[in-house]
């Protein structure tokens, strides 16, 4: 009886979001956080004067999963068109339950988004008002790319993992609002120690809100044991988000979640659509994905292989990248970040360029085997 209960509740406040009832404050209250600088950064490696006349040969910038999405994804994306006329209530929340379902989870402790993007904008809306995000000097958010909001950024260490005993020690209430920590990171694809992030969230997040990224958690040796869901289940004051952009293939399909108790989801759901930024094909697709274990083995797998030859190419060329437990693999350059970019772009090749630690870096997403030598035959072209 209780979860009918639940069920229908769920539903009706759905249905006052998707009429615009609920969340309208706060989505029309001026944010902080949008999407300013995404379009600005990718635009010039789309630009066609910069494109040889072969076009792309290796689209290695965007750590995307280039074997998907599967077929059996395709086939309920396919199967789902002809509901795409009604809204996804019903679709969104068997989505959820999944979603729960695989970490062993309750349905309240899940809020979809459209990509986990949505979620990571909605959670820097709501807390950056009330202090700084405090994050490490280099992560995913922590050049702008979200937007300009408070922060207090962290070195990493020597070893560029997270500096987990500085951020503990900095880590105020009276100061900060939310600590983010991405895990694996992005850009360096290190992961962090379980059990030493576990000690954190433990020592931390009854000061302050942790948010865990775990958008390539499933590149890890062990994901089970690197997720933090667990601390969830514990009731700690963490949000974890999750993505079907990489693992899934769904980067153009738009689909994520976080994963949080119920008081802290209520805080970030004023700022997202509540699941409804997701489309009936989309939500139909991320339940055939989810059940597509075949699909991710194989993802898994060639992931692997690629990512060794790349590593294997690079060292054979004298450039040492970072140990890596997620899609992408960064390393050192030496010469200008934007030049190397660039020349690589005229053969064909699309990566990212950083430039932290009074050094520029190369991050090369894990392609097809066919991209990864189209990317070694550049590369060793523009560094010889």
């Amino acid at each position: 009886m209780t979860s009918s209960l639940n069920r229908r509740d769920w539903l009706r406040q759905s249905a006052f979001a998707v009429a615009g009832l609920s969340v309208a404050p706060a989505l029309l209250a001026a944010a902080p956080v949008r999407f300013s600088r995404a379009f600005g950064e990718f635009a010039p490696e789309f630009d066609a004067a910069l494109l040889p006349p072969t076009g792309v040969r290796a689209r290695l910038n965007a750590n995307e999963n280039p074997w998907g999405p599967s077929e059996k994804t395709k086939q309920a994306l396919i199967d789902s068109l002809g509901e795409s006329n009604r809204y996804a209530f019903q679709q969104i929340w068997a989505l959820r339950q999944a979603m729960a379902a695989k970490d062993g989870l309750k349905p309240d402790t899940i809020l979809p988004g459209a990509g986990s993007s949505e979620l990571l904008a909605a959670a820097i809306n709501a807390y950056s008002p009330k202090g700084k995000i405090l994050l490490a000097e280099t992560c995913y958010i922590s050049d702008g790319m979200m937007g300009n909001f408070p922060m207090e950024k962290v070195p990493l260490t020597a070893e560029y993992q997270y500096d987990l005993d500085a951020m503990a020690a900095k880590a105020d209430p009276a100061i900060h609002s939310l600590v983010y920590i991405c895990n694996p990171n992005n850009p360096t694809g290190r992961l962090l120690p379980p059990e030493k992030l576990r000690k954190f969230i433990d020592e931390v997040s009854p000061k302050v809100p942790v948010l865990i990224d775990e958008a390539y958690i499933d590149y890890a040796s062990d994901p089970k044991t690197a997720c933090m869901v667990d601390k969830v289940k514990e009731g700690k004051n963490v949000i974890i988000l999750r993505t079907f952009s990489k693992l899934y293939a769904f980067a153009g399909l738009r689909v994520g979640y976080a994963i949080a108790k119920p008081a802290l989801l209520k805080v970030l759901e004023p700022f997202t659509q509540q699941g409804f930024g997701i489309s009936v094909p989309s939500a139909a697709a991320a339940l055939a994905a989810l059940k597509d274990v075949e699909f991710q083995q194989m993802t898994l797998q060639k992931t692997a292989e690629s990512k060794q030859f790349l590593f294997d190419t690079l060292k054979g060329l004298s450039y040492i990248p970072l140990e890596s437990s997620a899609n992408f693999a960064l390393f050192p350059i030496k010469m200008k970040g934007q030049q190397l970019a660039g020349q690589l772009m005229k053969e064909g090749v699309m990566v990212r360029h950083w430039q932290f630690d009074k050094q520029p870096w190369c991050r090369v997403s894990i392609g097809t085997m066919d991209e990864m030598k189209a990317f070694a035959e550049a590369f060793a072209k523009v560094v010889s």
